[in-house]
């Protein structure tokens, strides 16, 4: 099967009048050094950031991802993540260390998705990446302090692992 471009047109209470292109087939050609343990959608039903992250805007997305996602459509639920804890910061938090970058205003998990995607923007498929390689310490500090399948050992670091497409369940 031949791969098509295609320009995805944004128009959500985030972004308004925003388009990317699709340039690599959904799921396809990360570079060998970015292989997230979960996809998207694994990621949304797990559950993640409360629940409330895609809530706004689905249509930019396959209607798979949504169809067991674990959503909460008014605010934040920390009952809605997997390990049931909080492990996120506030949005203007993530503004004010100057980790948003504008074509992402929902941060780290938004960017994913669009790459998941097909959409590249060589200079912040970079940026992002590389963070994505940092949240790895967290992972030795579970196995360091946790035995392995103990779930209840550092929720928090695991709640923020499975925002950043690493499977801690398996750890």
């Amino acid at each position: 099967m031949v791969f098509q471009k295609k320009i995805v047109i944004v128009d959500d209470k985030m972004q308004k009048d925003y388009s990317y292109e699709l340039t690599e087939s959904i799921g396809q050609n990360f570079p060998p050094y970015f292989r997230p343990q979960l996809t998207p959608k694994q990621m949304l039903e797990l559950g993640v950031f409360g629940g409330k992250y895609m809530t706004d805007c689905q249509n930019e997305f396959p209607q798979a991802w949504f169809a067991n996602a674990k959503l909460s459509p008014e605010k934040s639920n920390p009952q809605y993540n997997f390990f049931k804890i909080n492990a996120s910061q506030p949005l203007f938090v993530w503004k004010d260390k100057g980790w948003i970058f504008h074509d992402d205003p929902r941060g780290w998990f938004q960017w994913y998705c669009r790459y998941y995607m097909g959409r590249r923007i060589p200079e912040e498929d970079k940026r992002q990446i590389k963070r994505w390689i940092l949240i790895k310490r967290h992972i030795k500090q579970i196995t360091y302090n946790c035995k392995p399948g103990d779930l209840s050992c550092r929720p928090r670091q695991r709640q923020a692992l499975l925002h950043w497409a690493y499977d801690s369940r398996k750890l």
